[in-house]
């Protein structure tokens, strides 16, 4: 381990001291003492020098792969993130027997430093907690507002809280909006950026209703019969609004008129009989089956479809509601694919033609898969950061939390050659209060 940290100090990366390191393990259960069973040990040692020459492998590589890289472990797993502001996140812990944690974390200030090496704070930190009565399976914010809206994913019942602000740390629950008595289980939600603050919810899209948060009165009814349950929702603009079902069909629904809502179909793949995500970027509309099917669209019109593509994601994942497909806002026809296993897979759509062919991705986060001992970790949820247009940040089933920059192929490929790697910045952390515990 000398070696690698005299190489990683040559690089300007700064590397965990034995004691994180002693204390990461710890957080993943690997043994750090000693034990009277001889050959326990010799079990335990042989694992540890394994994982050992796994990690330093994979620090290495990472030299040329990221810009910035910081790893930390949370004390519970998370299903949600949001961003709150450029600098900020929710997260939620999602545990169904206990009181569930809401937590809004400071991103490392390390990350936006303008100079690599002048800031010397490189941990998240606890800006604002709450306690949540019920597990948090979905949680949107208002842009704008200190308002977020939690969905426990057992009924269609909506919690509202605000954030806090500078005179206090708490997140608070202000409000509350009663679902649908004939809908059982979880609903999915969508903030609508208007002048008010108003929610789309709903399980399935006969259920669907626009909510007033102030008064909790429903201003738009759906006028469908339809049972197909919703998988996501996203706003085209103040009127309208994709509906995006589990089977691949997609609802427009314009709330100036009362009449159904348009449903175009699901991409035709035949072979595919898998669950599908969806996400939708002002011209472009990406739909990706739990099977790895991918299709493209123009959300004006989603029954045709542009282009197609075959991933390789990986194994079908065993829970479908860990899929994710987002557009990167900052970088034109990349998405990024998770939930499949322990990896964020990042694709470049612009070479995909309307015949389905196999393709690789981009850029592939497997930090999640190698920093866990004993490699089940799932990526559960990601998200781009709003304003650089390669970070994102990343929560798998572990409890581990990554805020990534990565480099495109084509860049590292030309540093390797000329012997020079771009300044690269891994952290193992945790989290930091200011009295919130």
């Amino acid at each position: 381990m000398t070696n690698l940290k005299k190489k990683l100090s040559q690089k300007k990366i700064y590397y965990c001291s034995f004691a994180c390191h002693t204390t990461w393990r710890r957080c993943h259960g690997m043994s750090t003492g000693r034990t009277s069973n001889p050959m326990r040990v010799e079990e335990n040692v042989m694992e540890e020098f394994e994982f050992d020459e796994i990690l330093d492998d994979w620090f290495i590589d990472s030299l040329k792969a990221y810009k910035d890289l910081h790893v930390y472990q949370l004390e519970f797993p998370t299903r949600v993130i949001e961003w709150t502001s450029a600098k900020t996140v929710c997260v939620a812990s999602c545990d169904a027997f206990n009181k569930n944690h809401i937590l809004e974390l400071g991103l490392p200030p390390k990350l936006f430093a303008q100079q690599q090496g002048v800031c010397a704070e490189r941990d998240f930190r606890v800006l604002h907690g709450g306690f949540c009565p019920g597990p948090v399976s979905v949680l949107k914010h208002f842009p704008g507002t200190r308002l977020i809206v939690t969905n426990d994913g057992r009924t269609s019942d909506l919690l509202v809280w605000n954030l806090g602000g500078d005179d206090s740390d708490v997140i608070a629950e202000e409000a509350s909006v009663a679902g649908s008595k004939e809908s059982q289980g979880g609903v999915k939600v969508a903030a609508r950026t208007a002048a008010q603050a108003e929610v789309v919810h709903g399980r399935r899209v006969a259920d669907v209703k626009l909510t007033h948060l102030d008064t909790g009165q429903s201003v738009y009814t759906l006028a469908s019969l339809n049972e197909e349950l919703v998988s996501s929702f996203h706003f085209a603009s103040d009127a309208v609004f994709l509906i995006a079902c589990g089977n691949g069909d997609v609802h427009t629904v314009d709330t100036r008129v009362s009449t159904p809502p348009r449903c175009d179909p699901a991409p035709p793949f035949p072979s595919c009989r898998g669950v599908w995500r969806t996400d939708v970027r002002e011209s472009q509309l990406v739909r990706v089956s739990t099977c790895g099917r991918t299709a493209i669209s123009d959300p004006r019109s989603p029954a045709v479809v542009v282009r197609r593509a075959r991933l390789a994601p990986g194994k079908v994942p065993g829970d479908p509601e860990d899929v994710t497909v987002s557009w990167a806002p900052g970088l034109d026809d990349v998405v990024a694919v998770s939930g499949f296993n322990g990896n964020v897979q990042i694709y470049d759509t612009s070479s995909w033609t309307s015949d389905p062919r196999d393709v690789d991705p981009l850029f592939e986060h497997g930090g999640h898969t190698v920093c866990s001992p004993q490699g089940g970790a799932v990526v559960a949820r990601h998200l781009w950061h709003p304003q650089k247009s390669r970070t994102l940040v990343s929560a798998a089933s572990d409890a581990s939390l990554h805020v990534w920059d990565w480099i495109q192929r084509e860049i590292y490929r030309d540093d390797c050659q000329k012997k020079t790697f771009p300044q690269s910045l891994m952290i193992w952390g945790c989290i930091s209060g200011k009295g919130t515990g």
